[in-house]
This record gives structure tokens, sequence and C-alpha cells, in this order.
């Protein structure tokens, strides 16, 4: 009876779709802006404190946790998605299961990897390039930010599954916990307030590892307290120890979701290259209209992740009638909230944009021009993200990897050189649409001809140890054709 009531919370199988879906993608949203503002509040303690070495010290340290991060958010979303089938289908023992799984592996693998990481973060930094006159002080960050890991992805790792679970509120409470820490810690340590000791640049690290550990070490015990449905008590605590064949299924499918970060990454790193080329002043206003693009960008980011927790539920759940309801209502919701944003950019760009650079900066126009021709194309990286999250939920995870590599390569790339000749500097920053224009074709003639709906990520916890098998799924109007 324990587990049928656990099943219960964060149910996302019923009720109306669209208020359920905002409901729940709303305190993503708020995560996703927490982290971001975390992240320019250290920066500015950093560079005002200790000065442009010290920050470009954490700008190199920070691409090693970003590359970290991105494959723990594949391996995350890869069990969020499990979770919430079997969430939906009510099998709590299961989504425990696999859940222990993920913390357990996850958690011995994040103490590799700080150890690893200390050992060789100078050969990490030489690799990188890491200008001479800042590998000192990168060093000393990136050797405390390893510590940090082990808190920092299984606190991640955590969160992503209580949202598959139904979720989203918990882990906005410790992600505010988190934020606070770091931020406030931040110059304290850096610079030796109160009893603490002055770190310099350690210091901001230590304040990162802080915060981490504290609000991973409150998130469980906030479980265990409030009897969440994925704590494990009792003989669940040997779910631990993972199974394999669980494990597998999270890592073949979570590597193509993590691999996902990294093309985008890689991308946006390949372009910055190319916009160097153009001198200072379009350098800098790149950058600012990046800094905007964070915020732009997260409303589709958050909705996708909730499509794809709301959908596996329903999948797990036999609700294939609610499926499309969900991508219809995740579309309108992202589309609206994206323009509007943008919108209010357009109206405002100059006092926005202004806050980063002066009123009088030679800049200034440069930014707003790239914002005109490119911002807009969030709006097709929304629908996108929203389709993706659908097919996603049922176990699809290569043809997206697939689309946004066409995209953010070969069409954005291919765009570039082919009309860099008569366009000059608008051919970097027209890509943007181009590419995503043809990303989101291709997302929608997947996600309408495509075989997503055949092949489905699952676990069986059978005598044969479980596989992960792909079978046909029969919706109401018959059966599926599979593609290709």
């Amino acid at each position: 009876m324990a587990d049928a009531a656990s099943a219960e919370r964060g149910d996302l199988t019923q009720g109306s779709i669209g208020p359920t879906l905002l409901k729940f993608a709303l305190p993503t949203l708020a995560s996703s802006i927490l982290q971001s503002l975390n992240g320019t509040i250290n920066a500015i303690w950093v560079g005002r404190f200790l000065g442009e070495h010290a920050l470009a010290a954490t700008s190199n340290a920070n691409m090693v946790m970003f590359l970290l991060t991105a494959f723990v958010f594949g391996f995350g979303m890869a069990s969020t998605i499990l979770i919430g089938q079997y969430w939906g289908r009510k099998d709590v023992d299961e989504a425990r299961r696999i859940f222990g799984t993920a913390a357990g592996a996850f958690g011995m693998i994040t103490i590799v990897i700080a150890i690893a990481g200390w050992l060789l973060a100078p050969a990490i930094l030489h690799a990188l390039g890491t200008p001479g006159d800042a590998e000192q002080l990168a060093l000393e960050y990136l050797r405390v930010i390893f510590l940090a890991m082990p808190a920092l992805l299984l606190l991640t790792l955590l969160m992503m599954a209580l949202r598959g679970a139904g979720d989203s509120l918990t882990p906005l409470w410790f992600m505010i916990v988190a934020v606070i820490l770091d931020s406030g810690l931040n110059p304290v340590f850096i610079l030796g307030l109160g009893p603490a000791p002055e770190m310099g640049i350690s210091g901001a690290a230590t304040a990162t590892l802080i915060a981490n550990y504290a609000a991973l070490i409150g998130l469980l015990a906030y479980m265990y307290v409030k009897d969440l449905p994925l704590r494990l008590r009792g003989r669940e605590l040997c779910y631990l120890w993972p199974n394999f064949t669980i494990l597998r299924t999270i890592v073949t499918k979570g590597l193509p979701m993590g691999i996902q970060m990294v093309v985008i990454s890689m991308s946006a790193l390949a372009l910055v290259s190319l916009v160097n080329r153009e001198g200072v002043d379009t350098t800098a206003a790149f950058g600012v209209a990046m800094q905007l693009w964070t915020y732009v960008q997260m409303p589709a980011m958050a909705l996708g992740a909730a499509v794809s927790a709301m959908t596996a539920q329903n999948i797990g759940a036999g609700r294939w009638d609610r499926v499309n309801a969900i991508t219809r209502s995740g579309i309108i919701y992202t589309v609206l909230i994206t323009a509007g944003l943008i919108v209010a950019l357009t109206l405002a760009d100059r006092v926005v944009l202004a806050l980063f650079m002066g009123t009088d900066s030679p800049a200034l126009p440069i930014a707003r021009h790239i914002h005109m021709l490119a911002t807009w194309n969030f709006v097709l990286f929304g629908v996108t993200m929203v389709l993706f999250g659908t097919v996603r939920a049922n176990g699809a995870v290569w043809a997206p990897l697939i689309i946004l590599a066409v995209g953010l390569v070969g069409v954005r790339f291919g765009w570039i050189f082919a009309t860099y000749g008569w366009l000059g500097a608008d051919a970097l920053w027209t890509s943007f649409p181009v590419a995503s224009t043809v990303n989101m074709l291709l997302a929608v003639a997947y996600y309408f001809k495509g075989g997503w709906r055949k092949a489905r990520m699952d676990v069986q916890p059978d005598a044969e140890e479980g596989v992960e098998h792909a079978h046909a799924v029969r919706e109401p109007g018959g059966a599926l054709t599979p593609a290709g």
C-alpha cells in the first residue's frame, strides 16, 4: 500500500495536460535561471577581486566542468526517462531500483573522477592550451573543483531522478540552497572575511565545494525526513549496488544525449574562433549576445525536459492518447514564452545590451545587429527541443543527436563558408536561423514519420536478468509503421 501511495505523488498521467505541464516545467526553468545567475555572480566576484588572469583561469577550468556535466546530463536524462516510465506504471520498486543503480554507479565513478582529476589537472590544462600566466591559478582552482565533483554531479543526477518521479519543486529548493551558499561564500573565502582564511582563487572553488556538498546532504536528509518516494530503506539499500542490465540501458541511451551537449558546445567554440577573426568589437558584441541567449533558450530547455518526463510517465502508463497533446502543449508554451522574451529584448535591446558594454561602446550597434538577425532562431530551437523531448521519452536517442549534428555542424558551417564572400560577418549570424530551420524541419519529419514510437527503452526484471527490448507499441489508431 505504501508503494501505491508513493506512486500517486508526482503523477503526471492524470489531469489537464497544459496546466500540469506548465506547473511541472516552471520550477525546472527557475532552477536553470538560478544556475546561470550563480555562474554570472561568481564570475563577477573573481573578476572584481582577483582580476582578468583569475577570470581566464576559471573559464578554462569551467570548460572541463561543462564536459563532465554534459555526460552526466545524458545519463541523468536516461535515468529520468526510465524512472518516469516505471512511475507511470505505478511500479515504484523498479523505479527505486533504477535510481539506486544510477546513484550507486555514478557515485563510484565520481570518486574516480575526483582522484584522477586532481592528479591529471596539470596535463588537462596544458591540453586546453591555458595561457601560461593563468595556468597556476587555473591549477589551484581546478584541483578544488575536482574535489567538489562528486557532490556536484551526484546532486545533478539526484535532481533529475526526482523530476522523473514527477517532483520538480524539491530540486528547485535545493538549487536555491546551493546558489545562495556558493554566491555568498565566494567573497568570504576569496578575501578571507571573518574567521575564514584568505584563499584567493581556490576560495572561489572552495565555496562551490561547500555549497554542493551541503545541498547534496540536505537533499538526501530531506528525502528521508519527508519520506519522498525514491528514498531507499532496508533491503532497498542493496539497489545501490549497480544492476548491470539497468546500467547498460542507462549508458547506452545516455551516451548519445551526453554527446549531444558536447556537439552543441563544440559547435559554439568553433563559431567563436570564426567570430574572433572579425575584430575585438565584434567578439565583444557576440559575447554579450551569447550572455542574453543563455536566458532566451532556457524556456525551451526546461519545457523540453518537462515534456520528456511527462511523456515517459504516460508511455509507461500506456496513455499514448495523451502523448501528442503533451507535445502540442509543450510547443505552444515554448513558442509563446520564447517569443515573448525575444520581443521584450528587442524593444529594450539598447538598454539591456548597454548594461554589459556602456552606451558609447562601438560594440553596441554590432550587438544590436546580431540580436536582430539571430535571436529569433530560438523559437525554432524551442520547437525542436520539445519534439526531441517527446521522442527521447520512448528511447529514441540517436536520431536527435544525428539531426543536431547535421544542423549545427554541416548546415551551419556549410552556410558560413558558402555565403561569407557576399554576406561577410552576417554569414555568421544568419547561420543560426538557417541551422535551426533545418533542425526543426528534420525533427518534425522524424516526429511524424520516424519509428520512434516502436523502439522502446525498457528494462525487464525477469529470470534472464532483464533485457532492453524493442517491440511494436499499438496506439488507438492501430499498428505504427517503422521508419526506414
